[in-house]
């Protein structure tokens, strides 16, 4: 019986601290993009709404909708830690995993692959006062061009 009482306080407690990561992260909940602040390379896709929420144990679900470099919608997912290895993404034509790292409270580092190459490498910052977020990312489109986009966030 008691190890049965070991087991569930061990799960509770691991379970509180994946929620309290989650509430404590500064990237938690609903980023809007402002374009008047952003720098997005012309005939970039755009990201207006990412969402990042907690889901199952410890992982985090980033929601992404935006649109393509022809103005036609976009929405892609991906749930995973941040822990800097690779989880998939679903949605999204020019990755098929993503990874995030957290450096500190507000700075994480991102790097999305295509086939085991990578597309896209960034760093996400957020402000001091937590109301928002710049998105700095470097790749090459399917062109063979390479990009920096600068995105800014307001949080929701």
């Amino acid at each position: 019986m008691k190890f049965k009482a070991i087991l569930w306080a061990l799960a509770l407690s691991l379970f509180a601290s994946a929620v309290c990561y989650a509430a404590t992260n500064l990237n938690m909940g609903t980023w809007k993009l402002n374009e008047a602040k952003s720098k997005i390379a012309a005939g970039a896709p755009k990201n207006h709404t990412v969402v990042y929420e907690a889901a199952a144990g410890n992982e985090i679900k980033v929601t992404v909708d935006g649109t393509d470099s022809a103005g036609n919608a976009t929405h892609n997912e991906w749930k995973g830690k941040f822990n800097g290895k690779f989880f998939p993404v679903t949605g999204d034509a020019t990755s098929d995993e993503r990874s995030y790292k957290v450096i500190n409270a507000h700075q994480m580092l991102l790097t999305a692959r295509k086939d085991t190459t990578v597309t896209l490498t960034g760093s996400i910052v957020v402000s001091a006062n937590g109301r928002m977020r710049t998105v700095t990312t470097w790749g090459t489109d399917a062109n063979g061009k390479k990009f920096k986009n600068v995105a800014v966030y307001d949080k929701e």
